[in-house]
């Protein structure tokens, strides 16, 4: 601009409020999010841990979603009918759309639905659809007509839902991010790539504009979402970061304004010094460490099994080790699901000293001992968290005679190793999906495939799993779930440790982060005060 125009627009700009002070004040807003790991893919079809469902919540919506509290609230569906016999559910769409401006229809739900049924996609969540007709021989190869699906566009806006059995939890189910709708041109014309930048077609409150590999994920407001103008936040950043102790850094830095996880080692400080910013809640899921039942030893040996499930000490874990207030555990079901009654091993009620004794003696029995000592190989994913956790186990299985070794590997890698079975034993976590005892206990079913790292298989626990299924008794249902439970406790395919809380620290600029059990906290949900 020339000097003599600049000093004649300078009053007037002035005059406006233009100045310097007031652009800062309409600057764009960016939430800095820690992601513990980077996403293994954003394909919902593919993906299996917490770092890809956080950032898939963030592209695309399902048929409902969360609110800030964890309630099941209407999302690309505002509204429904259920039949009386709860097998037919039918879904009334709103007007809503893709990210490249196409609607988003009843046909996109049932495309993306027979696409995570189908074998070929090789899905390790191709279950969460059986409740509808036919999705388990479907998933199975045993039916390989995909119409088949009990899922129908009656018309563009009209979804037709055809269950097999009544599921009490379905509408909660159809949060997962497993069963989000995905853009059937976008897969089709980028089949290899359809998730990446400028590829990506998303339908939620954010679009994919930038994926630099274990450095940050970027993702900008989507102006075709159709609850946009709710939407505060500009632009989210996710953050891989393995390093615990580096994000914490990063967090007093102010370069964060959410950590994924919390060093166990800054624990006492954070107490004493930031416990505002730090976010302490009962949260849906067991720490455990899964047994490889396809490998020997372990895998026919139950005394080996429950001597290095005796010799754990829970109590030490979480009162030295990790140290938020997370609640010993001795079954796999977590505490808090309404009409389930905790359930435990059979040893929880022997102190440590009991324990480590019958441990001992369960080695020795099978002709284990310091001089001959049981092996066993530990393996966990890149984590400080995890990494004291496996040192701490290590040393209470030296204990009793256990020689163990601890081997890690980086996120993908790790599940790649769980997947392919190729562990002894593994450090392993389950968030629910739902909030009902069959997002845990479907896991191990026979037939549940890759899902079910242990191998598990147990007739009775299937028949009892599956049975509740058509059980429309609650009180009943819940019985039979609760001794399903009983049984695959007694078989010990995994060693639950710890039931979890969040431990989140979270910048006191930030509002809208509300608790739930589930500890989802979407973006489009969250602001920056003023």
């Amino acid at each position: 601009m020339k000097e003599a125009l600049r000093k004649l627009l300078l009053p007037a700009v002035a005059a406006a409020g233009l100045m310097a002070g007031a652009f800062t004040a309409q600057a764009e807003t960016v939430l800095h999010r820690g992601n513990g790991a980077e996403p293994e893919t954003l394909d919902p079809a593919k993906a299996t841990g917490v770092p890809e469902a956080n950032a898939q919540y963030e592209l695309y919506e399902g048929l409902t979603t969360y609110s800030p509290s964890g309630d099941i609230v209407p999302g690309v569906a505002e509204k429904w009918e259920v039949s009386d016999d709860g097998l037919t559910y039918t879904f009334h769409l709103r007007d809503s759309k893709w990210s490249n401006g196409d609607p988003v229809t009843a046909k996109d739900f049932v495309f993306s639905w027979r696409r995570l049924v189908d074998p070929k996609t090789a899905s390790d969540y191709s279950y969460m659809l059986d409740d509808l007709v036919n999705a388990s021989d479907l998933r199975q190869g045993k039916q390989t007509d995909l119409t088949k699906l009990g899922a129908e566009a009656v018309d563009d806006h009209t979804l037709k839902v055809t269950l097999a059995h009544p599921a009490p939890y379905f509408l909660g189910l159809l949060r997962h991010n497993s069963v989000l709708p995905v853009n059937e041109k976008a897969v089709t014309a980028h089949p290899d790539d359809w998730t990446k930048p400028g590829n990506l077609v998303g339908n939620g409150a954010y679009t994919l504009t930038e994926w630099t590999p274990q450095a940050s994920l970027t993702m900008t407001k989507n102006p075709n979402y159709y609850n946009a103008d709710k939407v505060k936040i500009d632009k989210v950043i996710y953050y891989p970061t393995e390093d615990l102790g580096e994000e914490f850094k990063r967090f007093r830095a102010g370069e964060l304004d959410v950590t994924y996880d919390t060093p166990s080692d800054q624990m006492k400080y954070v107490m004493k010094n930031m416990k505002d910013q730090f976010q302490n809640t009962p949260y849906l899921g067991t720490y455990y460490y899964v047994i490889n039942l396809t490998k020997e030893p372990l895998g026919k040996q139950h005394d080996l099994r429950e001597a290095l499930a005796l010799a754990v000490d829970r109590d030490a874990l979480v009162s030295k080790i990790t140290q938020a207030g997370e609640m010993p555990a001795y079954a796999w079901v977590p505490p808090g699901l309404h009409g389930y009654e905790l359930q435990s091993t059979d040893f929880k009620n022997m102190d440590q000293k009991a324990r480590k004794a019958k441990a001992i003696a369960l080695l020795a029995k099978n002709g284990y001992t310091p001089v001959n000592p049981l092996k066993v190989e530990i393996l966990y994913n890149t984590s400080e968290n995890h990494k004291k956790i496996a040192v701490a186990i290590q040393s209470m299985w030296k204990a009793i005679g256990v020689k163990a070794t601890i081997t890690n590997q980086e996120w993908k890698v790790y599940l790649g190793t769980r997947h392919d079975k190729q562990f002894q034993v593994a450090r392993a976590a389950w968030i629910g999906d739902y909030e009902d005892p069959t997002t845990f206990l479907t896991l191990f079913l026979s037939d549940a495939g890759d899902q079910n790292d242990a191998g598990y298989n147990n007739p009775e626990y299937d028949k009892l799993v599956k049975g509740s299924a058509t059980e429309t008794d609650p009180a009943k249902r819940m019985k039979m779930l609760e001794q399903a439970e009983q049984i695959f406790l007694k078989d010990l395919p995994i060693i639950p440790i710890y039931h979890y809380t969040t431990k989140h620290m979270v910048s006191p600029k930030l509002q809208g982060w509300e608790f739930n059990v589930l500890d989802f906290h979407l973006t489009r949900d969250l602001s920056f005060k003023s």
